[in-house]
């Protein structure tokens, strides 16, 4: 019997891991990819805004491309958005993560 409690607990501590992992994952993987793009010259600052976008999709991350702004100052590019992601735990906690991400390369 105690066993099983102890497993039922670990496996419950791995679901909400993984539950709150994944976002967080997600921030830091779409982060350095934005990062990267930025430092990239592609042209224009609509294919960048286009690259950054495609990378969003890539990750799962719930953006519009109208939510990506992209500027340019001198030689930096700086690169604005912003996502709210809401984590179910099987119904019994709901926690909203927002995630913004502001860079310039």
């Amino acid at each position: 019997m105690k066993g099983l409690l102890v497993m039922l607990i670990l496996a419950a501590g791995v679901y909400a891991g993984y539950q709150f992992g994944l976002p967080y994952y997600r921030y830091a993987a779409f982060k350095s990819d934005v990062k990267a793009t930025a430092r990239l010259d592609l042209g224009s600052l609509e294919k960048t805004k286009k690259q950054i976008y495609e990378a969003a999709q890539g990750l799962n991350i719930p953006i519009e491309e109208k939510d990506i702004i992209v500027t340019q100052k001198a030689n930096t590019i700086r690169v604005v958005t912003s996502w709210s992601v809401d984590v179910d735990l099987a119904g019994v906690y709901q926690k909203k993560l927002d995630f913004k991400i502001d860079t310039e390369e």
